[in-house]
């Protein structure tokens, strides 16, 4: 397990309790995401109270929550496990998800005024030797252009849904953006697929935009340990 390192002179916290369990379960979380806790990796309560200088409660609170969504799991001889990748799920979730997208590009090729897409515009039509080369950065551009999408129907219910089903699915889809052919790839897809609904031909953004999202579902059934372990290379434990 590869954690990062606190001050341990810190004197434990009196934040509300609400507040310091959402900052615990936020840490954990981030460390699952960003694969410095890795599928089968194994840690205590206390470990995890040493490292953010706080009692077990909102630790076992914050643990608690996570189990909830998948994460992890607890056994009581061995203590806390970061769960293995469940797959099947995570097919069904990119299932939904291109549901929710295609009824959003049909609107938005419908829509009596035209979408204000500027932002997204700026970002992603650009001169190829403009674009980002950092993987993380572009993962999180990648998330907002498919939320962008959906935002700009107007539908705050259907975003609202996209947006959680974003989150379930982040932790997988950083390793897509290992890879430096993905990168470009996903600049190419995206921009063919705002020139179409700019254009409002709804059956050819509606095309492009599948073709997009089931070539990252694809990658998902790809991923190896070797993979994960390129991933947690890229996100290292902090030194400091």
């Amino acid at each position: 397990m590869k954690l990062i390192k606190t001050d341990k002179t810190k004197k434990k916290t009196d934040e509300p309790r609400t507040n310091l369990t959402e900052r615990i379960y936020q840490i954990i979380k981030d460390d699952i995401f960003s694969f410095r806790l890795v599928p089968g990796d194994r840690f205590s309560e206390n470990e995890i109270a040493e490292r953010v200088a706080a009692s077990r409660t909102p630790v076992r609170e914050a643990l608690a929550r996570l189990q909830r969504e998948g994460y992890v799991d607890v056994s009581f001889r061995s203590g806390w496990k970061v769960n293995p990748f469940d797959f099947k799920k995570f097919e069904q979730l990119y299932d939904v998800r291109i549901i929710l997208e295609l009824a959003a590009i049909k609107k938005l090729c419908e829509m009596e005024t035209a979408p204000d897409l500027e932002d997204v515009k700026r970002i992603w039509l650009v001169k190829p030797e403009d674009r980002l080369k950092d993987g993380p950065t572009v993962c999180g551009l990648d998330e907002r252009f498919h939320e962008q999408l959906i935002e700009a129907t107007g539908n705050m219910e259907m975003a609202r849904i996209h947006h959680e089903i974003t989150e379930r699915l982040r932790i997988i889809r950083r390793i897509d953006f290992t890879q430096r052919n993905r990168i470009e790839a996903t600049y190419d897809e995206h921009a063919k697929i705002l020139r179409t609904i700019i254009e409002r031909r709804a059956e050819d953004a509606k095309n492009y935009l599948k073709t997009h999202i089931e070539a990252s579902k694809a990658e998902v059934r790809k991923i190896t340990l070797h993979m994960l372990y390129e991933a947690q290379q890229q996100h290292p434990a902090d030194s400091e």
